[in-house]
């Protein structure tokens, strides 16, 4: 097998070192808008490089791995299937709905095999949540809380082409509410603060963000997110039912202490950076892509799958924006 990855840049290269150790991976040809970093990381690797991205669709390849930056993700997905190639992109698919539409429309009248990546349904705490759930562990449940927290802003250049804080980050836990309690989102209310570094304000994204979303069968959702977090990299979410109710994220690297006189201290090492964090995840997704590849195993996370958390995501931009509460109803669907 031979894998080609376009985009040698902190995911990318990440993806490439993960599937590098992969046993059945096979070769990998690496390309990038600079030619020379992607020949840097295949040195290290012990990879090929290719002159440019036209080389991974003409030198032969048996699927592709797309980790360039967002605007580049719709093209090359296209392409792949087209071409008759099994593809991995990072999410999102395209930087904003109606081109996400117009993607997954076209790999699915190709019969096109499209994996995104949602790494955390490789966690083993969210898998474990899961289970939980689904086995009626916590009874009926009534409320979910998500928190994800940068430990400090992206730089202005990354805010300038990421989609917002809703569709790059809390998309994420969008896509846990529905993985874990395998419920739909039915509406939204979301309101966001752009009080903090002056890039937020100046890209029209926002460093704060909460939303309430009520699932479809009644269940209450908080999520929350910030870029500014300065105790560390924090992701976690609780869910609460009439029986029990069970925490994912929490040990002893998650950022935050307890103002109780016996409860816990702060983490001696917090967690940095989602790498560090869901490391082993993206581990996992990508040897689920491999399997996927090689006939194997199931896609564990299409189009359609991303492209529902992806619409949460649109409809909390939407809400807060028009200060007003959003069904989802209201926005376009394959």
């Amino acid at each position: 097998m031979r894998i080609g990855l376009i985009g040698t840049g902190r995911i990318g290269s990440f993806h490439a070192a993960a599937l590098s150790r992969h046993p059945q991976s096979g070769s990998l040809l690496l390309a990038d808008a600079d030619p020379a970093r992607a020949a840097r990381l295949a040195d290290r690797l012990g990879a090929t490089a290719a002159p440019s991205v036209e080389q991974v669709f003409t030198w032969g390849v048996d699927a592709v791995v797309v980790a360039c930056a967002t605007e580049g993700h719709a093209e090359l997905v296209v392409r792949a299937v087209r071409g008759g190639l099994p593809v991995f992109c990072e999410k999102p698919v395209a930087p904003d709905l109606a081109r996400t539409l117009a993607v997954l429309r076209e790999v699915e009248a190709l019969g096109g095999v499209l994996q995104l990546g949602f790494m955390r349904r490789f966690d083993a705490g969210y898998g474990r949540a899961r289970e939980l759930v689904r086995a009626g562990a916590l009874g009926r449940l009534h409320t979910v809380r998500t928190t994800t927290a940068d430990a400090e802003p992206p730089p202005a250049a990354y805010l300038a082409t990421s989609g917002g804080l809703y569709r790059d980050c809390l998309v994420h836990d969008f896509d846990m509410v529905r993985w874990v309690t395998g419920h739909e989102v039915a509406e939204v209310y979301a309101a966001g603060s752009d009080a903090g570094p002056a890039r937020f304000r100046e890209t029209g994204d926002v460093d704060t963000a909460a939303a309430v979303l009520a699932l479809d069968d009644g269940t209450l959702v908080t999520a929350t997110g910030t870029r500014c977090n300065g105790a560390g990299y924090d992701v976690r979410m609780e869910l609460a039912g009439e029986r029990d109710q069970v925490g994912v994220g929490l040990d002893d690297r998650t950022p935050i202490a307890s103002t109780e006189p016996r409860g816990p201290s702060a983490a001696s090492k917090p967690w940095t950076g989602f790498l560090e964090r869901f490391g082993p995840a993206y581990e996992a997704e990508l040897a689920a892509f491999v399997r996927l590849v090689r006939g194997e195993g199931p896609n564990p996370c299409g189009g359609r799958e991303a492209l529902a958390a992806f619409r949460v995501a649109e409809a909390c931009e939407l809400s807060r924006r028009e200060r007003r509460r959003v069904r989802l109803e209201e926005l376009p669907d394959l």
